[in-house]
């Protein structure tokens, strides 16, 4: 494994005791690309963390990451990865004849548990070289590049655009992604989908951030939009919530309060979106 001394790990909050990962793993395996029996392997792996499949009625691993043309030969490049969700299948899936990096940004002085969570992702790849020993881990700021320039075929981000535009980096960090990328390269990127009705907080303080803003953000760092999918599409989720996205499972940040309530209404609404390097 090539470690590159990372400093910051944005938190991912872990679902806690919802869905039947057995089965949720056996369903999104078996909407694998046809024929991609290596990618089916990977998301039925029993190994995978149960909370983890859990989440897969909802990410949709399967579908997003052929939406996304994941194939076995690509350079993969994914954006500070949180508890290791994609990891979990990316790592064992590209291990043979690809490459998978992820990059990971600084840890702002004090931030203690940001840095518990690097070290629990990093002790998540140690413990298992098997399947984690290939990984390449990065910087990544607004200014240090996440990959060698031109040479990633296929970046990757889950919802991490609205975290940049709290810090006020989102632009910064769309030209280091645009840069690492080689021409004709993919950018798939997916957040929580804000509402229409409202104007887009430049600082997307409730999480959420609109699709046609997201777009137009993308596009100015050089990208050229290709497609959008449906997958992550939630209805139930009105995006009205006192805790903003985070009132919704998996970090369901009201408790006990409601509970019932949001964990029927699932995790939020997102749109999907592919961008190309022109």
């Amino acid at each position: 494994m090539t470690l590159h001394l990372p400093r910051r790990l944005f938190l991912t909050a872990l679902a806690t005791g919802f869905g039947w990962p057995a089965a949720a793993a056996a369903a999104a395996a078996a909407a694998a690309a046809p024929g991609d029996a290596a990618l089916a392997r990977a998301i039925a792996n029993p190994a995978r963390t149960p909370a983890f499949v859990a989440r897969d009625r909802y990410r949709h691993p399967a579908e997003l990451l052929a939406f996304f043309g994941l194939n076995d030969q690509l350079c993969v490049l994914e954006i500070q990865p949180g508890g290791g969700y994609w990891t979990e299948i990316l790592a064992p899936y590209l291990k043979a004849h690809g490459s998978y990096r992820v990059a990971i940004p600084p840890v702002p002085a004090g931030a203690a548990r940001e840095a518990q969570a690097v070290a629990a992702y990093l002790q998540k790849l140690q413990a298992d070289p098997a399947d984690y020993g290939k990984v390449i881990v990065s910087h990544f700021t607004d200014a240090a590049p996440a990959a060698p320039a031109g040479s990633v075929d296929l970046v990757l981000s889950f919802r991490n655009l609205h975290d940049w535009m709290a810090d006020g980096t989102a632009t910064a960090k769309l030209t280091t992604i645009y840069a690492a990328l080689k021409p004709g390269g993919v950018f798939g990127i997916e957040d929580h989908r804000g509402l229409t009705s409202q104007k887009q907080d430049p600082r997307a303080t409730s999480g959420y951030v609109r699709e046609d803003y997201a777009a137009a953000l993308i596009e100015q760092a050089g990208f050229k939009f290709s497609a959008r999918s449906n997958l992550g599409n939630n209805p139930r989720d009105t995006k009205t919530y006192p805790k903003g996205v985070w009132t919704l499972p998996p970090t369901l940040a009201l408790g006990a309060v409601d509970r019932a309530k949001y964990l029927a209404i699932g995790e939020s609404d997102r749109w999907t979106m592919r961008f190309v390097k022109a």
